[in-house]
């Protein structure tokens, strides 16, 4: 099995040493303009001439949750691509995103400012029946995370294109439902793939049906929200505050109205990291199984998207 290992902006070394302590007899390598073929590849963000390069690979095994880079890419046709299931970004993602919904229902970003001014006092407590979350998107990620927001007593609905039933989640599905489940969330956390579809889907229009006094927790992608929207509606009052960790320009550009917005937290896409260990030992599986010919979970409708 001769594998290559072509990732954008990661240190290559301790993926190679993990990945052949995984798969001792397999030939693993980085990718470099003009290599050989390989059987499999392990990437991120990889270039077009890299697809071009290696058009004989079985496999493309993406180290990340989002697959969309790869998607932009011309690749060959009936060319598998395989995201990650999970390996340890749900809980982190379930973590970040029950942190957000917490700090903003608690009222701890008013606190720390009136310790910070040395004034004592108490808000009056706010009612969870009148703040019923709501998770866009329904996968590995927003399920776990749609769980875990149950776990705090919050109401949730779920939305998704397809219908899912998840106990203790009231779930929406497709166009028709759309608009019913904005109307009926006061918090909107977004967990949903980048698609041609989904690309600016946080707009003006949509995040108005949200409840008045709405949270936006986007933890997907910077394309899916229309950042002046978002602010117009914080200005106007609808929208009380956001908590981004995604954004349409990575590292966040100097002078952007994020940085210092003070009902807006932002975190430079960290809400879930992708863990070495955990994904080596999935990947490693997978390529196994593919090379008996059996089936594995993750692999990538490219007309979905996901």
């Amino acid at each position: 099995m001769n594998i290559t290992f072509c990732c954008t902006d990661t240190k290559a070394e301790p993926w190679l040493q993990g990945l052949q302590a995984a798969l001792p007899d397999a030939t693993i390598s980085v990718w470099q303009p003009g290599a050989p073929q390989a059987d499999y590849a392990v990437v991120w963000a990889p270039p077009q001439q890299f697809v071009d390069e290696q058009a004989a690979l079985q496999a493309l095994f993406n180290i990340g949750a989002g697959v969309d880079a790869l998607l932009k890419l011309r690749l060959p046709a009936g060319m598998r691509v395989v995201r990650l299931d999970d390996a340890g970004m749900a809980v982190q993602m379930a973590e970040y995103v029950c942190h957000a919904v917490i700090r903003h229902f608690r009222e701890f970003d008013a606190y720390e400012a009136d310790m910070q001014a040395g004034r004592w006092g108490y808000r009056k407590p706010r009612l969870r029946s009148e703040f019923r979350v709501g998770v866009m998107g329904l996968g590995v990620l927003g399920e776990r995370v749609a769980r875990a927001l149950t776990q705090f007593d919050f109401p949730v609905n779920g939305w998704s294109r397809s219908p899912k039933a998840i106990e203790g989640v009231r779930g929406y599905s497709g166009t028709d439902g759309f608009h019913d489940f904005l109307a009926a969330s006061r918090v909107l956390v977004n967990l949903l793939p980048l698609t041609p579809d989904t690309q600016d889907i946080m707009n003006r229009e949509t995040l108005s049906r949200l409840q008045p006094g709405a949270y936006v927790v986007n933890v997907a992608r910077g394309a899916h929200l229309v950042e002046e929207d978002l602010l117009a509606l914080i200005d106007s009052g609808h929208v009380a505050g956001a908590t981004l960790d995604v954004f349409r320009q990575e590292p966040l550009p100097a002078g952007h109205p994020f940085w210092n917005h003070p009902r807006i937290v932002a975190t430079p896409h960290t809400s879930a990291r992708t863990l070495r260990e955990e994904s080596i030992a999935q990947i490693a599986r997978k390529m196994l199984a593919l090379q008996r010919g059996e089936p594995v979970a993750g692999v990538v409708d490219p007309g979905r998207g996901y």
